[in-house]
């Protein structure tokens, strides 16, 4: 009977120790700036804190740099003390030995749009690998199954490049009559994308389709500034690309959903962990959709989808079901708690 009353204490303490800790205070680390789907992410990610009334304070590393300085930045979020930790990696495998120290003390870790190798890691994420077979294959269809198809990647090393690559190659493999003219990294950069395609343009190597791994439109405003053929192009949700799909006559093109608020549903992640509720898996997938403006169906969606109040470099999938729970507003003020 006292071990069971000891156990029942301990359980009590332990419920107890649950809700004395919130408020919580939140970790956050992205290694690129720059971009606009980084940008919605971290927005994502305050807006989120600031909805769920549980967090007291975001801790934010926020700057370009590789996985040796974000190793630097998750352990100096540790010393701080942070309850939890959601994190964009720069690669699989570079930032474990700090995953593994977090979880250790008894950190969440919650890797959001990237997987990371560390299995004490939380893993929430587009689902990368099927973003893009499901657009090449729209792409390759579209180009009659044949032709040369300019091949702008992300960046090299990112994981998510690399299972994008997959997706790709995958798709590739179904069509083998369409080549691959070129392959760059465009480092999800828009000017250096921009740059990559005006020397291809100039070099006047044929091309008769563009997959872009989310730094679309920009190709899209070098062709029209190019004056010549216009040609098939994938890319993401992104407003400014979204827009181009409903307003550019002779452009045929799709976008898949690629929304940067997993950074609000890693944050929702790992304040529902905090409380006790572990999901069912430590990976949880957000399946991607594709708008094509080549049939009513598809110019409907990106005509419900379109928001002119947001940059276009961002998204204009701004939420996760299930998961994030803030409002339109709330997410363009980009205000986390005590902001």
């Amino acid at each position: 009977m006292m071990k069971v009353l000891l156990a029942t204490t301990a359980l009590v303490v332990a419920i107890a120790g649950v809700a004395e800790a919130k408020p919580y205070k939140i970790g956050i680390s992205n290694t690129v700036q720059g971009n606009g789907w980084r940008e919605e992410m971290v927005c994502a990610m305050k807006a989120q804190a600031l909805a769920s009334g549980e967090v007291a304070s975001l801790n934010i590393a926020h700057r370009n740099t590789d996985a040796a300085g974000q190793l630097e930045d998750l352990r100096n979020l540790i010393q701080a003390g942070v309850d939890a930790i959601v994190v964009n990696p720069a690669n699989p495998d570079g930032i474990n030995a700090a995953i593994k120290e977090a979880t250790a003390k008894g950190i969440v870790v919650v890797a959001v749009d990237q997987a990371v190798t560390e299995p004490s890691a939380y893993i929430l994420s587009n689902n990368q690998e099927q973003y893009a077979y499901l657009g090449a294959k729209w792409l390759f269809q579209k180009m009659g199954g044949k032709g040369a198809v300019l091949y702008m990647r992300g960046a090299a090393g990112a994981s998510a490049d690399t299972d994008r690559d997959k997706g790709f190659k995958k798709a590739l493999a179904e069509f083998p009559d369409v080549k691959v003219a070129q392959e760059v990294f465009t480092g999800w950069q828009q000017d250096k994308a921009k740059q990559q395609i005006n020397d291809m343009i100039s070099s006047g190597a044929a091309f008769d389709g563009v997959w872009t791994s989310g730094i679309d439109n920009v190709i899209v405003d070098a062709m029209k500034e190019a004056g010549g053929k216009m040609v098939p192009v994938v890319g993401a949700d992104n407003a400014g690309f979204v827009s181009q799909l409903l307003n550019e006559k002779d452009l045929v093109g799709a976008a898949v959903t690629n929304p940067g608020s997993v950074g609000g549903a890693g944050v929702a992640l790992a304040l529902q962990i905090l409380d006790g509720k572990k999901p069912a898996s430590n990976t949880v997938l957000v399946d991607p959709v594709l708008w094509d403006n080549s049939t009513p169906e598809g110019k409907d969606m990106i005509a419900k989808a379109q928001n002119p109040k947001l940059s276009p470099e961002w998204p204009v999938s701004v939420s996760i079901p299930n998961y994030t729970t803030y409002s339109m507003d709330q997410v363009i003020a980009c205000k986390g708690p005590g902001e």
